[in-house]
């Protein structure tokens, strides 16, 4: 069931409940007016309205026994539609699914640096397993609820469809660190990509592309990269026939998260130790046992590989390193303030 369809069925609930509290509201202030004191105008009211059948706990004048005629009429009718909207709700799920969606709403609204997949067919479903398995927070988004079945526990699911803002505002964007659009037609990846971009215009957008055509148009929509998987997968299997060992460790170093060492990028944030030195003076392999694969200077700049040791590093400068866990998590703290 999709956001939309959870927001009709609460609304129905609503309905009945609110029409259930008028009626007994405007059934109290008629006995009032009849001169029954208020305990006795609300006990007259609700067993009139749920049809238990008690005696009048006073005599009803010909104006009183019309107000009761009426009373019945539309109270009885009211409380079959509460049941009715009630047994809907039980039977067909509408209850349970809604319960569900306050669970993951409440377990998005606590998520801050988390990951939107859009879309769980096979190309969404490996980037979210990468992620997940990397330690990430994912958000799960998809317009078949069948698709998001077997999800890890640690994964949050929506159902919806993210071409709507309220969805994409229901995964939380507004907290998101990146957002991945693999969805079914390249018009619906550029839909998102706009619409992601203009909520948030510091997001990284990462859209699968399914010709090259549509890739640079994503790029032009705003996506930070547009990927596609055919190309890279065609790449992939060149590499391995040319090059086996080293397709193999990059694959290694980049996918399994068992090893014990790995490739991964670091920010060097405004006042952190290594912003304003050059990497000569820093002698990070030394202080970290981290290696300096490649350097990007800027977001503007190319990422420059080997890169000499006199270049010095400026806030907002993005190192490539390779080295385990610990060595990495070295290094990420030198490029953090404090």
């Amino acid at each position: 069931m999709g956001l939309s369809e959870h927001m009709g069925s609460l609304r129905r609930i609503a309905v009945a409940l609110t029409g259930l509290v008028a009626v007994t509201v405007v059934g109290t202030v008629g006995y009032l007016i009849l001169g029954f004191p208020l305990l006795e105008a609300v006990y007259q009211t609700v067993t009139t309205v749920s049809t238990v059948g008690f005696r009048e706990v006073q005599p009803l004048s010909p104006a009183g026994v019309v107000f009761t005629i009426v009373l019945i009429v539309v109270g009885v009718g009211t409380v079959l539609y509460n049941l009715g909207v009630v047994l809907e709700a039980l039977t067909e799920g509408h209850l349970r699914r809604y319960l569900e969606r306050r669970r993951m709403d409440h377990r998005i609204s606590h998520l801050r640096g988390h990951v939107i997949v859009c879309g769980h067919g096979r190309v969404g479903r490996s980037a979210a397993d990468h992620l997940l398995a990397d330690g990430q927070q994912v958000v799960v988004v998809d317009t078949d609820p069948d698709r998001l079945v077997g999800l890890r526990p640690t994964a949050v699911h929506l159902v919806g469809n993210v071409t709507d803002d309220a969805v994409l505002r229901a995964a939380g964007i507004e907290h998101a660190r990146a957002l991945v659009a693999a969805l079914e037609t390249d018009a619906d990846t550029v839909y998102v990509t706009l619409s992601a971009r203009a909520m948030r215009p510091d997001l990284v957008i990462v859209a699968r592309a399914r010709t090259a055509e549509a890739k640079e148009k994503m790029l032009l929509a705003g996506a930070t990269r547009a990927v596609n998987p055919q190309n890279i997968g065609g790449r992939r299997m060149a590499a391995f026939a040319l090059q086996p060992d080293v397709a193999e460790f990059l694959d290694v170093v980049m996918q399994d998260e068992h090893l014990d060492f790995r490739i991964q990028q670091v920010r060097v944030e405004p006042g952190s130790s290594l912003s304003g030195r050059t990497l000569a003076e820093l002698d990070l392999h030394e202080r970290t046992g981290a290696l300096v694969l490649a350097l990007r200077a800027t977001p503007q700049n190319d990422l420059q590989a080997k890169p000499p040791s006199g270049t010095t590093i400026c806030d907002g400068a993005v190192l490539i390193a390779l080295g385990t866990p610990a060595e990495l998590e070295a290094l990420s703290r030198l490029g953090t303030p404090g």
